[in-house]
């Protein structure tokens, strides 16, 4: 602190000895040009000379130090108060002035006491022995000897010539000489109040009893808390420190002003005004603001709006042109039918009359003669026609029926081919016409198939040239055991079997018997447990997760984009997980092949709907739920009760789309219950298990009765065969009273058919009481006996249930190895469909979005207007309101990213889709409300508060406040369920406010909080300059910023958004729902 005052008297002394100097050089007012060159002359030299000091002593408040002292002490401009004051009596202004080691003294006393005290410490000159006239405020002497102006050390005597201290000039409480008053000062000459008793406009009383001492000049400098004698009102401008104007109408003039601000409308400044209504402009910005906001809403929205009509155009027409071919194809047929029929017949009669030879040639012209009365027999045969243009329609006809197996589109009105391939295709018309048209062949060639069960309707659907083939896996399975790797609880047990491709296959049993966890397991999703036995993969030992790109999981909870349509969901997860490859008329085709399966065409441009808008039914969302994992063309497609919630045709529609893709060779297993008879006999195999994990059959369908039957278990007239099984299992039906075995021994009875190896104390309990599963019903109660003796061990193992589940799911999910010899899209152009999936899921969310920017804008209102800007503190009160509000509205909107998608991005995430592409996507859609959010937030706190700093300064640091609150948000979003992420997000801005108060302390600079404030106060700060200095300085002492920090906080919180998304990327990568 003492090496600070030290630098600022040597500074103040600088100045000083110019002002001596102008004093001594000018002889009167005609001398004032050569006043000003010697001034700037010496001005430079000095400056110089103390530049490094000020720097080293007061860097954390000057930033630069000509700038700083030009602003304060540049009296060039105008000196007549140097000239008045050495005019005033004859005057030597060089022996009236404060050296350099009373400079020091004075400064050294306010700093020390805070300006709390308007008087300075005992000296050589005023102490309780000497105390003179020139002690008193306001009033200095001359110095009794030569003096040296520039000496920081010794206290020069003054005593001589006392009097009152000159106009720009001002005599501190308990010194005997002159400082110059600095630029944004008002220092005229005091006058007595008569009524008071006091000398305005200074607060000083002249000494009792001394009637020739009479009122003087200033008395004190400091900053503002302390004293603002000295400070040029507001309402007023002082172009020298002598001088005081009004403010012009149209202006507006702060206090310690030296000029006047002209206002943005004349009308919003009368005279004398102190700042400028500027309220209309921020509600003018608002509304500019929010129009173009609703135009880029509107115009988004109705781009989507035409974008989806034309698609829809275009669907329509390529439908009509597809059904339109098929029409013609199907009168070609029956056209040709007849020709046969009438060739045959006219053959039969010319038969009994030619001989052999000649009729066999009769017989060749009569077929060529068939051919013409073709024609003529047509019902839709034109007879206004030409002969050229029958023969066109002809060809076109006998090229349908030639070609019908083909990839080909066909232009009935033309009559002629067009080939259309999918790779060929580029236009959206020639996009959906190669789809439909390939929809409509596969319903006919599916429509022959039912009239002629034969293996060739299948062998022509497969060897159809185009279509794509399927990797077929295999998945066997033997002995398959899963336990929990803490509790030691068996979950699945000795299952054994094989999983087809080509075959669809039901799992179903009692509640607890496994279905879900056996599911799971054999897609490689099993966590936390501990597999043992053998899985194969078309004969091979390899992890099914190196398969996971071709492998569908429909889980049981509809996870489901709410705010996207039917369409827009299938067509996501087709361009990212379908081959890279394949053209984008191949990916349209194999979307709209799902959609018209699960009969989805009435609703595929309708939202599939959230818990708060309502979208598509329950059954239609279910088979959209279904319709994600198809649309990837799996070779395995594994569900959990897809049918639950749908009505018996939803569930036949559903089975028949899922038989169509077993056609092409897929392997499909699914987890039913309470199947309906119909329903039940479209499936190829049944797994039922028991409880505990235990199979009781896996095999074909069809002989699934015929087991039960060798048994004794006959299924009774009229009842459902699985619903009859499983309420055996669950001991609510008794089979009959002749069967052969006892339920609890089913799983056994079905090891020993199968010829597998029965694990010992199966064949034990079995043997001990003929039940296998009471005596493990006793093994599992003394288990749990022995678990409540030990609560600390089963404690343990639930903990070590849920450690080994999440290491197992960070596993399979940075699993890198890939044998399913499918290339996906790259993180790059993953990043580019999601970024678009998230764009139109902000447009849909217009509404949210708005009244966010409504409630900041309120915020914004009501801060500015309770928390004015104080020129004492520099606003800081109004800025940290603004830094807890703001953070508390930005992170709260910043949950809403992560929070409600984390079920969606575990499902996709387990389907191979990138991380990362998903979490830039979320960040880059989010940075617009980064950008958006600061500008209607300052529109009305700026424009109500008016801080002297510039908007556009308060803009970049409110951008990088938000930038890091909405890094805090994500972290929150990811690691914390809703309810406690926003209770943290309101909790932590204002617990880190308190906590960075505590300055000069690490965990202070931990905060971003208070490198937000540090950076709103600087920009501020930095607006306050000449008399302010004081005050300044002061301030950024007591709080503990730094001038030149301002870059550096923004820097910081950039940085802290950078690490916080950097945590909450890993949380969403590393922790995973149970």
């Amino acid at each position: 602190m003492a090496a600070a005052a030290a630098a600022a008297g040597s500074l103040l002394f600088a100045l000083v000895v110019l002002c001596a100097l102008a004093g001594a050089d000018s002889a009167g007012p005609n001398a004032l040009s050569g006043v000003t060159s010697a001034l700037n002359a010496r001005l430079k030299n000095l400056t110089d000379t103390f530049a490094s000091q000020v720097r080293q002593e007061l860097g954390y408040c000057i930033q630069d130090t000509d700038r700083e002292w030009n602003t304060t002490f540049n009296f060039s401009s105008d000196p007549a108060f140097l000239v008045n004051c050495m005019m005033q009596g004859d005057l030597d202004l060089r022996q009236r002035v404060c050296t350099a080691a009373e400079l020091k003294f004075y400064f050294q006393s306010i700093l020390y006491t805070s300006g709390k005290k308007n008087y300075v410490k005992p000296n050589k000159n005023c102490n309780l022995t000497a105390w003179i006239d020139g002690c008193e405020p306001g009033w200095g002497c001359t110095a009794d000897h030569e003096v040296d102006l520039e000496d920081a050390n010794n206290f020069p005597s003054r005593t001589l010539d006392c009097s009152g201290c000159c106009p720009g000039f001002f005599c501190p409480h308990g010194l005997t000489c002159m400082i110059p008053c600095p630029l944004g000062a008002y220092c005229p000459q005091s006058t007595l109040n008569e009524t008071t008793g006091v000398c305005d406009p200074y607060n000083y009383q002249p000494p009792p009893g001394k009637t020739n001492h009479t009122c003087g000049g200033a008395d004190r400098w400091s900053d503002v808390m302390s004293t603002d004698d000295v400070f040029c009102p507001a309402g007023y401008y002082c172009p020298s420190t002598i001088t005081k104007l009004d403010c012009s109408s149209g202006y507006y003039c702060r206090k310690g002003s030296t000029s006047q601000t002209k206002c943005l409308s004349k009308g919003s400044c009368k005279p004398n005004s102190a700042t400028q209504d500027i309220t209309i402009f921020g509600a003018m910005l608002v509304g500019a603001l929010s129009l173009m906001l609703l135009v880029i809403y509107n115009f988004s929205d109705q781009l989507l709006t035409n974008r989806e009509k034309r698609q829809a155009k275009s669907r329509e027409a390529a439908v009509k042109h597809a059904r339109e071919t098929v029409q013609a194809r199907e009168r070609w047929k029956s056209a040709k039918d007849v020709a046969k029929k009438h060739a045959g017949s006219l053959q039969n009669s010319l038969s009994r009359t030619f001989s052999r030879k000649k009729t066999l040639r009769t017989h060749e012209s009569s077929k060529e003669g068939g051919g013409g009365g073709l024609h003529a027999t047509e019902p839709d045969a034109d007879p206004s026609k030409e002969s050229g243009g029958k023969k066109n329609n002809t060809d076109m006809m006998r090229s349908l029926e030639d070609n019908h197996g083909k990839d080909e589109g066909f232009n009935v009105e033309a009559g002629e081919k067009k080939k259309t391939k999918g790779k060929h295709a580029h236009t959206q018309s020639q996009i959906f016409q190669y789809a439909y048209g390939q929809i409509e062949k596969e319903k006919a060639l599916e429509l022959e198939l039912e009239q002629q069960p034969n293996l060739l309707g299948v062998i022509s659907m497969a060897t159809d040239e185009d279509v794509r083939a399927r990797p077929r896996i295999e998945i066997a399975f033997k002995d398959l055991t899963l336990t929990l790797k803490g509790s030691k609880k068996k979950l699945l047990r000795s299952v054994t079997g094989k999983l087809m491709p080509g075959r669809v296959a039901a799992v179903m049993g009692p509640s607890g018997a496994g279905k879900t966890t056996f599911l799971s397991a054999i897609a490689g999703k099993a966590t936390g447990c501990a597999a043992s036995g053998t899985i194969l993969i078309n004969g091979k030992i390899e992890p099914i997760r190196a398969y996971k790109k071709i492998i569908g999981f429909v889980p049981q909870d509809d996870i489901v984009h709410g705010n996207l349509t039917v369409q827009e969901n299938f067509w996501f997860n087709a361009r990212c997980r379908l081959p890279v490859e394949m053209s984008k008329a191949e990916k349209v085709l194999v979307v709209e092949r799902v959609i018209d399966a699960l009969g989805l065409q009435p609703v595929r441009d309708s939202l599939v709907g959230t818990v708060e808008q309502r979208g598509i039914s329950g059954g239609q969302r279910k088979r959209v739920n279904v319709g994600l994992e198809m649309v990837m063309e799996p070779s395995v497609l594994i569900l959990d009760e897809p049918t639950s919630g749908l009505d018996s045709a939803s569930s036949l529609l559903l089975l028949r789309a899922l038989r169509r893709e077993a056609v092409e060779g897929v392997n499909i297993s699914m987890v039913v219950h309470q199947p309906s008879y119909t329903l039940y006999n479209m499936f190829d195999d049944l797994i039922l298990l028991a409880k505990g994990g235990l199979t009781v059959y896996h095999g074909p369908v069809k002989k699934v009765e015929e087991y039960f039957q060798g048994l004794g278990i006959v299924v009774p007239d009229r009842v459902n065969p699985p619903d009859y099984y499983i309420d055996i299992l669950e001991l609510i039906v008794k089979p009959n009273t002749n069967a052969a075995v006892d339920v609890k021994d089913l799983p056994l009875r079905w090891m020993l058919h199968n010829g597998y190896e029965v694990p010992r104390d199966m064949l034990q309990s079995a043997s001990g009481s003929g039940s296998s599963f009471s005596r493990e019903a006793g093994g599992h109660a003394s288990h749990e006996a022995e678990s409540k003796k030990s609560a600390v061990g089963e404690l343990w193992g639930n903990l070590r249930d849920i450690l080994g589940q999440k290491k197992d799911e960070f596993d399979y999910n940075k699993s890198s190895e890939d044998l399913s010899n499918r290339k996906t899209p790259g993180i790059l152009r993953q990043y580019k469909y999601y970024l678009g999936r998230c764009g139109k899921q902000r447009l849909r969310e217009a509404r949210i979005q708005g009244v966010d920017f409504l409630i900041l804008g309120l915020a914004g209102i009501c801060l500015g207007t309770l928390a004015k800007v104080s020129d004492e503190t520099f606003g800081a009160l109004g800025y940290t309101y603004t830094v807890i509000a703001v953070s508390l509205l930005c992170m709260i909107g910043a949950l809403r990213s992560f929070s409600l998608e984390k079920i969606h991005y575990w499902r996709e995430r387990a389907s191979g889709m990138s991380s990362l592409a998903y979490f830039l996507s979320k960040d880059t859609i989010d940075h617009f409300n980064t950008i958006v959010k600061p500008i209607v937030y300052l529109s009305m706190f700026y424009f109500f508060n008016n801080p002297r700093s510039s908007i556009w300064e308060n803009y970049i640091v409110l951008v990088a406040v938000v930038y890091c609150v909405t890094g805090i948000g994500y972290t929150f979003a990811i690691f914390f369920l809703p309810g406690s992420a926003q209770l943290w997000s309101a909790l932590l801005p204002v617990v880190l406010t308190l906590v960075s108060e505590q300055k000069d302390t690490l965990f202070a600079n931990l905060c971003y909080t208070k490198w937000a404030l540090e950076a709103f106060v600087i920009v501020n700060a930095q607006r306050y300059s000449g008399v302010w200095l004081f005050t300044r300085c002061g301030l950024l002492v007591k709080t503990g910023f730094d001038i030149d920090h301002k870059i550096l906080c923004i820097v910081v919180l950039a940085a802290n958004g950078v690490v916080f998304r950097c945590i909450a990327f890993f949380c969403m990568v590393i922790f995973q729902k149970h």
